[in-house]
């Protein structure tokens, strides 16, 4: 294939297939999802064994679970804007790098507060790894697949906190709660290594950043082997690099409307799913079962989760966003309302939990792939950064608040009462949501449907 000297690249990445090359990027940026699921959901498998342990109450947990989301909320909002500067590869090598040693650096804690301050710090990383994951694979994707494939990566999250649940209920009770930590800190060590060898830049980052054009041109081989550059090929993306501070500029151009759509789902999807996914084993034991199955009942959550992230991924790619997303949150609201009534039977209680999953779990990396499929090249990482920022302030509140409702001693049956109450907001919020500004009609991914 050869090129004039004019050469659009996000155009020649969307009319050609799939290279080696890419998949191998994709793969690395599943591998830090899978990652960032495992060690974020690691506090809620070990939290059963840690507090027979240490011999505490289990309401003193809600302020470590909200130390992490509040590192990770951090970690969303001010590194990705930093990646939208530096590029994504410097800050999701580094990121990846900081949270495995804090993540070793956990089992030597003795005590509540030390645990918060630790696991504080360990989100700061697991904050970036995300947006960035994300942002790379959307910008490897060629536009045809481009939804599936972000969902796909986004899949690694759910299933890094499904292979967590597994992994915790086999070296528990054999060899204590801070082995968890050990795997979930040698393995992104390893990862490290293998990004800092294969994991290449953005090439949209690079060109709307005027890299070097050989340094473009050499990457761009790698995508698209067959493509043949004329003498001084000029490179360019269907976009300009705007001046102002990334976050002000999520609000210009008519993107207020979609932003704050975007933040509305995510910040009350997070509060369902991370109250799900720290107290469900914790509370799951507390009525009688068995650790190995309140830790495997946080597992069907995530196992559910991976399967309606797939599933959800094909069904928008045919569909679009909002047509599955209306009856996912409806179906999510009500599973959760279940969950309180469903403990007489294990069967019907892991049954629920799985559809639970399928709707909140793999509902989030769709809200996820909406946001890196709105915002350009120059915004991609901080819209997504910031739609999860904004969202992990929900992931912050829902563990803590979960703590408070159970320090009440409330029914178990009320829990998931109020669990489900997000779940409800958002269909609202996507039936009646935003509007478009000073007459600019909105993406139709986040038109109200009414």
């Amino acid at each position: 294939m050869t090129m004039s000297s004019r050469i659009e690249v996000s155009q020649l990445i969307d009319d050609s297939k799939i290279s080696p090359f890419q998949w191998g990027v994709l793969l690395l940026c599943g591998f830090c999802m899978i990652l960032d699921g495992f060690d974020v959901q690691a506090m809620g498998y070990v939290a059963p064994a840690l507090l027979q342990d240490w011999k505490v109450d289990k309401a003193s947990l809600g302020p470590v679970f909200g130390a992490g989301l509040f590192g990770l909320l951090l970690g969303s909002l001010l590194i990705s804007v930093v990646a939208d500067k530096l590029g994504r590869r410097p800050v999701l090598i580094g990121s990846t790098f900081f949270f495995a040693i804090c993540t070793l650096a956990t089992p030597w804690v003795s005590n509540v507060e030390q645990l918060m301050v630790i696991r504080f710090i360990t989100g700061l990383g697991l904050g970036a790894i995300m947006p960035n994951a994300m942002a790379l694979s959307g910008e490897f994707s060629p536009q045809r697949r481009r939804i599936s494939i972000m969902m796909i990566i986004s899949c690694g999250f759910t299933i890094g906190a499904m292979l967590g649940g597994v992994i915790a209920a086999a070296l528990i009770p054999r060899f204590g709660w801070q082995s968890v930590f050990y795997v979930g800190g040698t393995v992104p060590l390893l990862i490290t290594v293998a990004m800092l060898k294969y994991l290449p830049e953005s090439i949209q980052f690079q060109v709307v950043n005027n890299a070097p054009a050989e340094k473009i041109a050499a990457l761009l081989k790698r995508i698209v082997p067959s493509v043949k550059l004329g003498s001084n090929p000029q490179f360019a993306v269907p976009e300009k690099k705007e001046a102002g501070a990334p976050v002000v500029r999520l609000f210009r151009n008519g993107r207020a409307g979609p932003t704050l759509v975007l933040w509305a789902i995510s910040f009350m999807n997070l509060i369902a799913l991370y109250f799900l996914s720290n107290w469900l084993p914790t509370l799951a034991k507390s009525t009688g079962m068995s650790l190995e199955h309140a830790v495997l009942l946080g597992a069907m959550l995530q196992f559910g989760g991976t399967l309606g992230t797939i599933t959800m991924g094909w069904l928008i790619d045919r569909l679009g966003f909002r047509r599955v997303l209306l009856p996912c949150f409806i179906v999510a609201g009500c599973s959760i309302a279940l969950i309180g009534h469903s403990a007489a039977s294990l069967a019907v209680l892991f049954a629920v939990v799985f559809v639970t999953g399928f709707a909140v779990v793999g509902g989030q990396p769709a809200i996820n792939a909406m946001a890196a499929s709105y915002y350009p090249t120059t915004l991609r990482s901080t819209g997504v950064g910031w739609c999860l920022g904004i969202g992990r302030i929900g992931a912050v509140i829902g563990p803590v608040v979960g703590g408070e409702l159970i320090r009440l001693n409330l029914a178990q049956s009320d829990l998931f009462h109020a669990a489900a109450l997000p779940s409800v907001v958002i269909v609202l919020v996507l039936l009646f949501g935003v509007r478009s500004e000073r007459g600019k009609p909105l993406p139709a991914s986040l038109v109200p449907l009414h």
